[in-house]
């Protein structure tokens, strides 16, 4: 049983965004801030494996934990590939925030798939699930604005949550790029 059919079973349709397709057959992920009417952030050509999951929207933590240190925060969306064997946590910002509450965000979402993994290594007995994937976090600002976009200048990995992409006022984002891929 492969990751991506493990992670259909796990997560019920209510929690995931499906792929779009445009006029050419191209899939696309469609992501918007629930809170925000019209901030939608487009990002194309992803692997036809992809799985979204909407993270922050489906379920609450304050009914366990207290939230002092952030441990209920998630970021917007977990994008996962096993093609491309890489996992994108995705935060968009309409406005700027503090980035240490972004920071949280992206811990607690990798906190969900840290969980994710227990699960499938104790119920679906699969040990190496999401193992070896490559980890990407990318806080997308500005999504209403439609300005030329702009990246951070820095050239690191992002793939730790204090060194996320810094994505501003986003227009055609390619999933390669996003994610750091090389084809």
């Amino acid at each position: 049983m492969t990751d991506t059919d493990i992670l259909n079973e796990m997560i019920k349709d209510t929690a995931l965004i499906a792929l779009q397709f445009n006029e050419y057959d191209k899939p696309y992920i469609l992501l918007n801030e629930p809170e925000i009417p019209d901030s939608n952030v487009t990002i194309y050509q992803p692997p036809l494996d992809t799985i979204v999951i909407k993270a922050d929207a489906c379920f609450s933590l304050d009914n366990i934990f207290k939230g002092e240190k952030g441990e209920c925060k998630r970021a917007d969306y977990i994008i996962i590939s096993v093609e491309k064997k890489c996992i994108l946590y995705v935060e968009l910002k309409m406005m700027r925030d503090s980035w240490g509450k972004i920071v949280k965000q992206f811990k607690g979402a990798q906190c969900f798939v840290k969980y994710c993994q227990e699960i499938a290594n104790v119920f679906w007995n699969k040990k190496d699930f999401l193992a070896g994937y490559k980890n990407q976090f990318i806080n997308i600002r500005h999504i209403s604005r439609k300005r030329k976009t702009r990246l951070d200048k820095e050239k690191q990995t992002h793939s730790t949550p204090e060194t996320a992409m810094k994505i501003y006022s986003p227009g055609r984002l390619q999933f390669n790029h996003i994610a750091n891929l090389s084809n």
